[in-house]
């Protein structure tokens, strides 16, 4: 990576930009799970919402946004409120150039902050560059949810994954 990388908290404006990246993921492939692509108002609530409680973070590359990532509820239930579910896209151009490893390790001092304790990841498999990429900041796999998702007329697996982010609450 020889540009210039920036890492920056989302606003509303991006919204479009950030649904840019996010909409062939539910288009073409698997990785999501959406079967339509949202619009901008429900893509700027949602990052609102991510912002309230988590972090939703955005790498610019060059001056351009390249991708984003952000946490989000593992689950609703009053014990599980140390814990947090994380997810990161790029555009395409972007991938394996460190982006969503410095993306995710900004995200991680965020959420540590906010007193987070352990963080998941969810990932549609085959998807050995984003199995990959989560390796390489911590992660590991902790077990398959298989056939959980029905996409393109077929069956999906999803390998979850989990990183320690601090080893208790204050």
């Amino acid at each position: 990576m020889s540009g210039m990388l920036k890492i920056r908290q989302a606003t509303l404006s991006d919204a479009p930009a950030l649904l840019a990246i996010y909409a062939p993921f539910i288009e073409s492939t698997p990785v999501s799970f959406e079967m339509d692509v949202p619009g901008v108002e429900e893509f700027e609530a949602r990052i609102a919402r991510s912002l309230n409680r988590w972090q939703w973070l955005v790498a610019e590359y060059d001056g351009r946004i390249a991708g984003y990532a952000y946490g989000s509820a593992h689950r609703e239930r009053a014990a599980y409120r140390f814990s947090v579910e994380v997810s990161a896209y790029l555009a395409p151009i972007y991938h394996r150039q460190g982006i969503g490893s410095a993306l995710y390790t900004h995200l991680f001092k965020d959420l540590i902050a906010q007193g987070y304790c352990t963080a998941f990841a969810g990932i549609t498999v085959p998807n050995d560059a984003s199995v990959g990429m989560h390796r390489s900041v911590g992660f590991e796999t902790i077990g398959v949810f298989r056939n959980i998702g029905w996409k393109f007329d077929r069956w999906h697996d999803v390998v979850w994954m989990q990183r320690t982010l601090r080893d208790r609450p204050e």
